[in-house]
Formats: C-alpha cells, structure tokens, sequence
C-alpha cells in the first residue's frame, strides 16, 4: 500500500512541475513585451490576439490630465490621501476610438503578472476609473526605478484601493 501512495504522490508533483515549467515558458515572451512596453512608457490595448492601439504619454497630455484625491490603503500602511495626475481611463479608450459599450471587461495587466478585471460599466462612470501618471506631483516612476507606474489605475470608488493596479502595460477589452 505504501509504494502504490508514494506512486500516486510522485506523480502528482512530477504533474505539477511540468504545470509550473510550461506556464514559466509561456509567460517568459509575454514578460520580455511588457518590459518593453515599461521602458517605452506604453500601454498596449487589445482584445486578446487584435491589438486595438497603445496609449503613451503623448496620448495622455493630448487628453490633458487633470489632479484628482484618492485614498491609498495599502496592507504595510494605513490610509494616506494623495493627490495624483491622470486622466479617466473611459477617456483614454475614446481617444483611441474604442467604444467601451462593445465590451463587458477591461481586464489591466501589469508588469509583475498582477491582473485586475474591471466592469465597462465601472469603466464608464464618472470619475471612478483614472489612468495616473504622477502622485503628489512626482512622475509615478518605473517598476525598474523603484515606482508604482509610469502608468497605474485609480479606482476611486474603492475604498480599500484593492482593485488598484500599477505598473500597468496592458489593457485586454473583453
């Protein structure tokens, strides 16, 4: 009875490994695009395999950011008020022509393999969702450089900024 569990056992981690190994190997192109995507300052926007446009810093001053107060809550700290620069994402997706109303997900990808999902509806509200490019008058920074950006997601609506992303570099509309 012992060989036959440390069987079953062996096999389950031998699985396991190769889950881990080809997910690593399939994750390990998608990482070198979105570094490159962190140093040329770009969010790619897409709908999984059609790229729909990229937003970058141009698109975002062309826009014209504006300062809006949010509430940081983060697990090492508690609740600081800030005053950070962006636009509303909503806005950004209709400079790029992008009917936010054709899609039921705004899903943000950031660098570091964190992910959040955002209702359209969410998206389209007023002032909820900011795209934000400074905090307290400071560019965000880069992952690389020690920031939480260059670009990082607001939603002011969440009291406990769990849904907050930063370093983001991709957008997928579901």
């Amino acid at each position: 009875m012992k060989k036959n569990n440390i069987i079953i056992i062996s096999s389950v981690i031998a699985a396991l490994l190769i889950v881990v190994a080809v997910t690593a190997f399939l994750n390990a192109g998608n990482l070198e695009e979105k570094k490159a995507l962190e140093q040329e300052e770009m969010i790619q926007v897409s709908t999984g395999e059609v790229i729909l446009g990229q937003i970058d810093m141009g698109l975002v001053e062309r826009i014209g950011p504006a300062d809006f107060a949010a509430t940081r809550d983060t697990s090492d700290s508690g609740p600081s008020e800030h005053l950070y620069t962006g636009v509303l994402l909503k806005n950004v997706l209709e400079e790029l022509g992008i009917d936010i109303r054709d899609h039921d997900t705004v899903i943000a990808k950031a660098i570091d393999g964190y992910n959040v999902a955002y209702e359209a509806s969410e998206v389209r509200e007023e002032d909820n969702i900011y795209l934000a490019i400074a905090r307290d008058g400071e560019a965000l920074g880069s992952k690389s450089t020690g920031g939480s950006g260059p670009y990082q997601i607001i939603v002011r609506k969440d009291a406990f900024s769990q849904r907050w992303c930063k370093f983001v570099t991709m957008l997928e509309l579901r």
